[in-house]
């Protein structure tokens, strides 16, 4: 038996959202099996007046999806809007209730009258209620995913085993690629002592790796050694930015989504992205002809934040990895947070492993992806600050999301704000770190100073090992970032 959704919302306002909604579950092969939706507009006329036939839908309804824009909807001075009467109708009922406000704080000053009260309500936090908000239907599409998936664990339906370890439906052994599956052996005996000989049939090796259940193929089968996993799960890949800023600006610099390659090869790809991103400085070694070459960001710390990500990241949800390369900056985020009995202080010393997807984390420690021990996140900050660099950012993103930020100089933003500089002094380390240098006219002219402030300013900077010059002498010196090696 299915549980019902009834779509609320101003129908004329909100048609493509209410549609983007309903088509969205229905086309979704695991909420589709758990979920039918209700909307008003498809559903046959009827000899009772609409204001009774909606609230008997939300009576037999399980949950209440209110989409909420400009418009109240209600007609007449004292006479509530529809989609408020039905949610009175679901609160009344004590059915589920999901709220989706569109627009940001911003915009609510500007809606309806009776709107802008509906939803001070809803905002209340005494009140109790969850909502969130959106702009675009896509948007929109994946808050009620990442909602629905949660109800369906809070009800006991899915996530009585994770999603790596569920049977992927339709999935066949012709789906799996056997170079992959040949590589991963040679890979696992030599680094992992791996007990299948080289000569092991897929089926033999994914019954060990217990990538195979009641003689079906799991998701996490496909996801590592699929030939195309996208086939089966749209939301497994990882999208790679760099961006020619501190902050996130159009155009890019580079963009790639990587989609069709199977686990493996997405984090080896993310990687090198990355790598090829980021400054690889030629260093003469003293007293010797020799070069180091050493990666602004130490080339372990990226692959285990990269690696960390897509073991841990929740696949229930539609978002994708995301790794963002700024200026100063490596961010790598991902949908899910730390399990219940882990902190994230708890990453800066050792600790115990809790991955959320078990099977995808012993297949990519097998194949020396990952470090089962929980050792991973320490010997990043290890190595970071052996290179001089601050270390690495933990952040839990309103219980719903994690980011790993890799700072590629000592001048982190927070260790900015924790600074003496001046605001302008800021503006001037800004655009150093965005244009690679800057030199006295162009700070007065950016920021419309006399001459002798600039001075002053670009002096202490110096005197405080934030800039050096480029050049000893000369009208036109050029100040850069103080090196952290």
């Amino acid at each position: 038996m299915k549980y019902k959704i009834f779509v609320s919302g101003a129908q004329k306002e909100l048609k493509k959202e209410r549609r983007a909604v309903k088509e969205f579950i229905r086309k979704d092969a695991l909420l589709s099996e758990y979920f039918d939706v209700f909307l008003f507009e498809d559903s046959p006329a009827k000899s009772k007046s609409a204001e009774i036939a909606y609230i008997e839908e939300v009576r037999k309804s399980d949950i209440y999806i209110g989409i909420l824009g400009q418009q109240y909807g209600g007609s007449g001075k004292e006479k509530m809007s529809p989609t408020e009467a039905e949610f009175r109708e679901a609160k009344a009922k004590h059915k589920e209730i999901l709220i989706y406000i569109k627009g940001q704080n911003t915009a609510d000053k500007l809606r309806d009258g009776g709107m802008q009260e509906f939803i001070t309500e809803i905002k209340n936090p005494k009140a109790g209620y969850s909502y969130r908000r959106f702009d675009t239907a896509t948007e929109l599409t994946n808050l009620v995913y990442e909602s629905l998936i949660s109800f369906l664990k809070e009800k006991g339906e899915i996530g009585k085993a994770g999603f790596d370890q569920r049977i992927c439906d339709g999935a066949k052994l012709s789906d799996i690629d056997d170079t992959k599956v040949k590589w991963f052996l040679k890979t696992a005996r030599s680094k992992r002592n791996f007990p299948l000989g080289l000569d092991a049939s897929v089926t033999d090796v994914f019954t060990h790796l217990k990538l195979i259940k009641d003689g079906k193929l799991t998701n996490a089968a496909i996801l590592l050694f699929g030939k195309n996993p996208r086939k089966f799960f749209d939301q497994a890949k990882i999208k790679c930015v760099q961006l020619p800023s501190t902050e996130v600006v159009k155009p890019f610099s580079s963009y790639h989504i990587y989609e069709e390659e199977n686990l493996f090869e997405q984090i080896d790809k993310a990687v090198a992205f990355v790598l090829g991103a980021i400054k690889f400085p030629v260093i003469q070694q003293a007293h010797t002809a020799q070069v180091a070459r050493p990666w602004e960001i130490p080339e372990f710390a990226i692959h285990e934040a990269i690696v960390n990500a897509v073991a841990h990241r929740d696949y229930n949800t539609t978002s994708s990895v995301q790794v963002m390369v700024f200026l100063d900056r490596v961010e790598i985020w991902n949908s899910g947070t730390l399990p219940g009995n882990l902190k994230v202080e708890d990453l800066r010393k050792p600790h115990s492993s809790h991955p959320s997807n078990p099977t995808l984390a012993n297949v990519l420690y097998f194949g020396d992806y990952i470090q089962q021990v929980g050792s991973g996140t320490t010997e990043m900050i290890r190595q970071c600050k052996a290179q001089g660099l601050p270390e690495p950012e933990f952040v839990s993103v309103r219980n719903l999301e994690f980011k790993t930020i890799l700072p590629r100089d000592i001048f982190t933003e927070v260790a900015l704000q924790q600074s003496d500089l001046n605001e302008r002094q800021l503006q001037a380390v800004k655009m150093v770190k965005e244009k690679g240098h800057i030199t006295n006219k162009e700070y007065r002219e950016m920021l419309n100073l006399p001459r002798r402030t600039a001075i002053r300013d670009l002096t202490e900077l110096c005197e405080k090992g934030v800039f050096k010059k480029a050049q000893a002498s000369g009208r036109n010196v050029r100040y850069v970032l103080m090196s952290h090696k």
